[in-house]
């Protein structure tokens, strides 16, 4: 018979169940088969294999000791099987490798400190953690999952929301006792206003007003490759900085940096994707859990 015109997997388990049973008429009540309908799946199975797999001429059924060699392999493969559907079953605990590409900002204050408590609940999941602000292509790269921060570019890719922050205007104590605190845009304009050197980025910063919305450029003698490299300039009494609060909230909280112009702050906000291939019907399980995770725990207030 042309092996594409045969059940091996069943033709497997059955001998198996045989072995196991120890006689035909046994596993065949255990399978709800004929012991005639056993016995001829057994036949068939010697036959494509050219080998006996049991020795019929005593009393109990014992096998050959090809039959014992290909006892021992078919139990493998049965496990085998039994774990590959287990693995992809929508019902099946999660397990397996997640790699996960992060900003590294986002990663090390919001990402990193919550993956004790995923592994705690999802022990049999591996994950494979990447932190770094070059934004990678998921499907040349190999990688799950990755969480961005700001404006998703247009793409194939699916994204779900962890959360959103609002941004501010900010410096330290001493760029702001050493320049002194702009208090409107055209004091703002005499400033030393970080930008950042990719393209993608917005170079003007939103403003409200009584005359309503306005936007200033984000110019001066220092740009930043990155959020994190923004916010240690900021610290540094570099310059002026905008941001948002995921990202500086605690040293503003610590008065390391002093929010500006917040009368003048327009209330947008940058929002937190996990993006990935394909659509949520199509994740393994592995995936759908971190995802269904971070958007359960990730806290941007």
């Amino acid at each position: 018979m042309p092996r594409s015109e045969t059940n091996r997997s069943g033709e497997m388990e059955v001998f198996v169940r045989v072995v196991e049973y120890g006689g035909f008429s046994v596993a065949a009540r255990s399978l709800r088969m004929t012991p005639s309908a056993v016995s001829k799946l057994v036949a068939r199975l010697e036959s494509r294999l050219g080998a006996r797999l049991f020795a019929r001429s005593t009393r109990k059924l014992q096998l050959t000791a090809e039959g014992a060699a290909f006892h021992e392999r078919a139990v493998r493969v049965l496990a085998d099987l039994d774990e590959a559907e287990r693995a992809v079953a929508s019902g099946a605990r999660p397990q397996g490798r997640v790699q996960v590409n992060c900003n590294v900002a986002f990663g090390r204050r919001h990402l990193l400190p919550l993956l004790p408590r995923f592994l705690e609940t999802h022990p049999e999941i591996l994950l494979d953690v990447t932190l770094s602000d070059v934004v990678i292509d998921l499907m040349g790269e190999r990688a799950d999952v990755a969480i961005r921060t700001g404006p998703l570019q247009g793409s194939q890719l699916t994204a779900r929301k962890l959360g959103e922050s609002r941004m501010a205007v900010v410096a330290s104590p001493a760029y702001l006792a050493a320049r002194g605190t702009p208090h409107g845009l055209e004091a703002l304009e005499r400033h030393n206003r970080i930008g950042f050197n990719f393209a993608r980025a917005f170079e003007e910063w939103p403003f409200r007003g009584p005359l309503g919305p306005s936007t200033l450029p984000a110019c001066g003698n220092a740009k930043a490759g990155d959020g994190e490299t923004s916010r240690r300039m900021a610290l540094a009494g570099v310059g002026i900085a905008r941001l948002a609060l995921w990202h500086i909230g605690p040293d503003i909280a610590a008065g390391r940096l002093v929010p500006i112009l917040e009368d003048l702050n327009p209330g947008d906000l940058q929002a937190v994707h996990a993006v990935y291939v394909g659509g949520r019907g199509d994740l393994p399980a592995r995936v759908r859990a971190f995802i269904d995770f971070l958007a359960d725990a990730v806290d941007l207030g």
